[in-house]
C-alpha cells in the first residue's frame, strides 16, 4: 500500500475520521486543545490547519499513520512519515531484531505481518502447521488469512473452526473500522466468502470433540495425528515514526494445554 494524494479537502476527510469515532466537534476540540468554533471552520474549509493541527487532530481521532500523511498531503503539506521497504539499510536492525525474536521463540509458532495480513516473516513453527498446503497457497507473497480460511488452507484441519474464523473475521472488521482500508477491505470479502470446508461425515463444519477448560479462545488443529491447541498473541511497535513498521503485527501461538507443550519440546531434543 502506498500513500496517495486525494482531490477531497482536509476538511471533509476530517469529518469523516470525526464521524466514525463517533465524536462531536465539541467533544474533539477539548481533547485538542481547540474550540468547536475552530473545528467546524477546518472541516468546512474556512480555515487552513496548520500541519501541527493535522497531527494533534489526527492523534486524538487515532487516525491511521498512512492516513496522517493523506490528511497532511490533502492540506498541501509534505508527508510527514517515511514508507520504508523492510529490505532497507535503515531498517537493518529491526529486521534482525524481528528474526532473533522469531528464532527464539521456536518451535512455537510466531510470524510478523503487515497491514494486509503478507507475511513478512515467519519461524520453523509456522512452517510446521503450513506442511503439506497446496502450492498455490505457499507461493510469495504469503497471506495469513487466506492461508488459514481457504478451503484448501488449514481450515479443513482446525477443529474449532467456526469459533476460530468467527474471531479472525471479527478481527478483520474492527482493523476496517479503524484503517478505513480497501485493500483490507477487499481481503475481507474473500476470505468471508471462501465456502466452509467439508468435514468428516461430509458435515460443512467441524465441531471440537474436546472443547476443554482454557483461559482464551484456542485454535484447536490436527496435525500429524495428533490435536495441537494454540492461543494467539499479537504485537505491535511503539510510537512508531514509518508507515510500514506503524503498520506490522508480530503473532505469536502459545500453546494452550500440557499435550501441545510436550510435543512441540520434542521437536528440539
Amino acid at each position: 500500500m502506498t500513500t496517495v494524494a486525494t482531490d477531497t479537502g482536509v476538511g471533509p476527510l476530517l469529518r469523516g475520521w470525526r464521524e466514525q469515532r463517533r465524536l462531536s466537534q465539541l467533544e474533539l476540540a477539548l481533547r485538542a486543545d481547540s474550540s468547536a468554533r475552530h473545528i467546524s471552520f477546518v472541516e468546512t474549509g474556512r480555515s487552513r490547519p496548520s500541519e501541527e493541527m493535522i497531527l494533534r487532530l489526527a492523534e486524538h481521532l487515532d487516525v491511521p499513520m498512512r492516513e496522517r500523511n493523506t490528511l497532511l498531503l490533502a492540506a498541501g503539506y509534505a508527508p510527514r512519515y517515511a514508507e520504508s521497504t523492510l529490505d532497507e539499510p535503515r531498517l537493518e536492525t529491526l529486521r534482525e531484531g524481528i528474526e532473533q525474536l522469531l528464532a527464539g521463540y521456536d518451535p512455537y509458532p510466531a510470524l510478523v505481518v503487515d497491514g494486509t495480513y503478507t507475511v513478512v516473516a515467519a519461524n520453523r513453527g509456522i512452517g510446521m502447521l503450513m506442511a503439506g498446503l497446496p502450492e498455490h497457497l505457499l507461493t510469495p507473497p504469503l497471506n495469513a488469512m487466506r492461508i488459514t480460511l481457504h478451503p484448501e488452507g488449514l481450515a479443513p484441519r482446525i477443529l474449532n473452526l467456526r469459533e476460530w474464523r468467527g474471531h479472525l473475521l471479527a478481527q478483520m472488521r474492527r482493523q476496517i473500522g479503524l484503517a478505513r482500508s480497501e485493500s483490507l477491505r477487499a481481503l475481507y470479502e474473500e476470505v468471508a466468502g471462501y465456502p466452509l470446508p467439508a468435514g468428516p461425515g461430509g458435515e460443512a463444519d467441524r465441531e471440537d470433540p474436546q472443547p476443554g477448560p482454557y483461559f482464551a479462545l484456542p485454535m484447536r488443529i490436527e496435525h500429524d495425528g495428533r490435536v495441537l491447541s494454540f492461543v494467539s498473541s499479537i504485537a505491535t511497535f511503539n510510537t512508531p515514526m514509518d508507515v510500514t513498521v506503524a503498520e506490522l503485527a508480530i503473532e505469536t501461538f502459545l500453546p494452550a494445554d500440557p499435550g501441545t507443550v510436550a510435543y512441540l519440546r520434542s521437536l528440539k531434543e
